[in-house]
């Protein structure tokens, strides 16, 4: 019995809302410009975890990074305030640590990240986009890195040599064969024995674009900073990706004991070294989906404002139907049923539209939109919310409609 009522409410919902297209039409493009700018918006933010841990997906499993400070991505504040405090303060990771680390059971390598402030350059040419990166020979292995001509930094090299990405090679000197070439950071002349194949990622779990950076010895490293090293994070890679926590709790307790019982570090593996790591980014993340919400409301709005002007034409229609015995519960579901028509078609079309604006955004991007089961669904619920909310008012605004005085209304 109710599956038929309920036929024939969408029965009559579809018949009323056909005959003021137009208002409808516009009520629908309202909710789908609202679904469609989140929808974008999450898939391109899941795009940007979905890069990072294919990545650390593809080096096995059995990869993990040490960094300074806690991080705490439940921790609202941190999005208000994207600046860490290690920006202003010196990294509490040493070479210690490093060489501790690479000395526990289990651990098959570790390479320091020590990002060198300063300028990459030749007698011409400034590369104003360019990473000067300090590591050791392990993390050719630990990162994948792919070498195009030469080769890696290693333990014979001179100190005063370096490996660039292609990207700075082409920036530098026009090509990206350009070993033999040299270049000069602070003043300091480096010979270039190796160059990167383009990589073309410049998100990844190292916060480092390859294709547009210098790496030089730690040695090199630390004579840019008075000998002392200031190590941004560890890379770590277990033998057996199996045992990865139970190594991870090794070099926790191992580093915990180096720092005198202070946890002023974090090890990240899996999905944790996934998320985003630039909290700048998930804040603006948080605000454009706001935005995108108000635009919602906005939506709403012009449901409600439609279904109000339904319930005044209809007048006489809601006095009919309770005076052969419409119950006030079956005047609600109606109205109810014909606000969510209008915001769950509003949601599929703005859903489509949002996959298909945020793939028209990725090609000036790296990365594609994630598709996920996830944004199918909060693009589902918001529109479910949005017809529920807004059209609950003019439903029950029609139902306590007096039938004596509604069959008076002629207009």
């Amino acid at each position: 019995m109710f599956r038929l009522f309920l036929l024939e409410h969408i029965q009559n919902a579809y018949y009323s809302l056909k005959t003021t297209r137009m208002r409808t039409t516009l009520s629908t493009v309202g909710v789908a410009i609202g679904v469609a700018s989140i929808t974008a918006i999450l898939s391109l933010s899941g795009g940007v975890s979905q890069i990072i841990a294919h990545q650390v997906d593809a080096l096995g499993g059995n990869i993990a990074v040490v960094r300074p400070g806690i991080t705490n991505q439940d921790d609202i504040n941190s999005f208000a305030n994207p600046t860490v405090a290690q920006t202003y303060t010196t990294s509490t990771l040493s070479e210690e640590d490093l060489n501790d680390i690479q000395s526990l059971d289990g651990v098959d390598s570790a390479a320091p990240l020590m990002i060198i402030n300063g300028s990459v350059k030749t007698n011409d040419t400034t590369a104003d986009k360019s990473t000067i990166l300090a590591t050791t020979p392990e993390l050719v292995d630990i990162a994948h890195l792919p070498i195009k001509d030469g080769q890696f930094i290693d333990s014979v090299t001179n100190r005063d040599t370096a490996v660039i990405g292609s990207g700075l090679s082409v920036a530098l000197f026009g090509t990206d064969q350009s070993i033999g070439q040299t270049f000069k950071i602070r003043g300091q002349t480096f010979t270039v024995i190796g160059v990167l194949k383009n990589m073309d990622d410049p998100i990844n779990f190292n916060n480092v674009d390859f294709d547009q950076t210098a790496i030089i010895s730690l040695e090199s490293g630390k004579s840019f900073n008075r000998g002392l090293t200031q190590i941004q994070q560890i890379d770590v890679k277990a033998k057996d990706s199996s045992k990865l926590s139970t190594v991870m709790g090794k070099v926790n307790d191992r580093l915990l004991k180096n720092h005198k019982g202070e946890k002023d570090f974090s090890i990240l593996t899996g999905s944790d070294i996934a998320a985003p790591s630039s909290q700048f980014f998930k804040a603006i993340t948080g605000v454009m989906t706001t935005i995108a919400a108000i635009s919602l409301v906005v939506g709403g709005i012009g449901i409600m404002n439609i279904m109000l002007v339904g319930v005044a034409e209809r007048t006489r229609e809601i006095g009919l139907r309770k005076s052969v015995g419409a119950s006030n519960r079956n005047i609600i579901l109606q109205f109810l049923i014909e606000a969510l028509i209008i915001s769950l078609l509003g949601g599929l079309l703005g859903y489509i539209g949002g996959y298909g604006l945020a793939f028209a955004i990725s090609t000036f991007l790296t990365f594609t939109p994630a598709v996920t089961w996830e944004v199918a669904l909060a693009a589902f619920i918001t529109s479910l919310l949005v017809g529920i909310v807004f059209g609950l008012y003019p439903a029950i605004r029609a139902a306590r409609k007096d039938p004596i005085e509604s069959l008076r209304h002629y207009h």
